[in-house]
């Protein structure tokens, strides 16, 4: 069975959610190959990994609840929590990482609350920032961009460390961290994070190669990847404007008044945009239309206060990238906005 989704009480869209599913999943194919193209084939693999257990973690919950599994794993909502959360952690993050984040996912932040369209947190989030917090080490042990690597492997080598934790030569996960000039290499985020608490100047912070020329060697054409697969979504009326705008112009204007303030220890809005998983949120976990605000203003707000946290996390908080934070913190916020941001039924009269 298929399900529909209606646009408004008299006008069906005529699109099955797994027809949506899989046009979220397409849309974002092209930010995942430039991942892989740049940060090495674990991509995949993690997302095998997390497609896998996402399959079994629902099946097994469904049987346990005696819902027909077919119909419900047909909709290919666990493939796309699995999908986001596989995409969000480190290529080179051991084999149990990923299932037990994808597995925490789908049991306990969707499942647990009634299934598909009653979570109220994005599933993706909640399974990564359970991994941030009880992992740090492993979540946060990012590989430079293939171009910088000192070490250079091979896909069984990738495969051997995601399963043993050494290459077939007998190199570490934090060997392969080593980029060109010896040093070990972390996001552009975090580089430039721990450059401004050492008391260098962001033009200082700056000068590191990871940078490259605009927000990041590998990191900048990622963003770009997932801006045209939202682009795409945009286009395909699979999600609504208002929060990917509202967000990334928060994210933009907060950047900018902070340079303007700051101009020594901020960064400008160009390496806010496409650095970290600027694009990724703002196209395809902020806009989840279960957990995020359902109303045309609440969007707007949603998304502006996204924005603000992720800009205020990332240079104020202990945190490199702030996205999961973020968006779990506005899930908490959204009966309350669209309480407020309801539209006024015709013929109402003010109390």
């Amino acid at each position: 069975m298929q399900l529909s989704l209606s646009s408004s009480p008299h006008k069906h869209s005529h699109k099955s959610l797994s027809e949506l599913m899989l046009k979220v999943a397409f849309a974002a194919s092209l930010g995942v190959a430039c991942q892989a193209y740049f940060f090495g084939f674990g991509v995949i693999i993690q997302l095998l990994l997390a497609i896998i257990t996402a399959i079994a973690a629902e099946a097994f919950v469904l049987k346990l609840r005696k819902r027909n599994i077919k119909s419900a794993l047909s909709d290919y909502s666990a493939v796309l929590t699995a999908v986001l959360l596989a995409i969000s952690i480190p290529p080179l993050a051991p084999w149990w990482v990923i299932v037990i984040g994808t597995a925490f996912a789908i049991i306990f932040v969707k499942q647990l609350y009634g299934g598909l369209g009653f979570n109220l947190f994005n599933p993706a989030m909640a399974g990564y920032v359970l991994l941030l917090i009880s992992f740090p080490v492993q979540m946060t042990t990012w590989s430079p961009p293939i171009e910088l690597a000192f070490n250079q492997h091979t896909l069984l080598d990738e495969i051997s460390v995601i399963f043993t934790g050494i290459t077939q030569s007998g190199l570490t996960t934090e060997q392969l961290r080593l980029g060109v000039d010896g040093v070990s290499m972390a996001t552009p985020l975090d580089t430039l994070k721990t450059s401004l608490s050492k008391g260098l100047t962001t033009s200082e912070s700056l000068q590191n190669p990871i940078f490259g020329e605009l927000a990041g060697i590998g990191w900048q054409w990622v963003n770009l990847g997932y801006l045209i697969g939202g682009v795409y979504l945009l286009k395909a009326r699979v999600i609504n404007w208002h929060i990917p705008v509202s967000f990334l112009a928060s994210l933009a204007i907060c950047a900018s008044i902070g340079v303007m303030f700051h101009p020594g220890v901020s960064t400008g809005p160009m390496l806010h945009l496409f650095s970290g998983a600027t694009m990724l949120a703002a196209f395809f976990i902020a806009t989840d239309p279960v957990s995020a605000s359902t109303t045309n203003k609440g969007r707007l707000i949603y998304g502006a206060l996204i924005g603000l946290l992720v800009y205020l996390i990332r240079t104020y908080g202990g945190y490199p990238d702030a996205v999961a934070f973020s968006v779990l913190l506005l899930n908490m916020a959204v009966p309350l906005i669209d309480f407020y941001t309801q539209p006024k039924v015709y013929g109402a009269k003010e109390q």
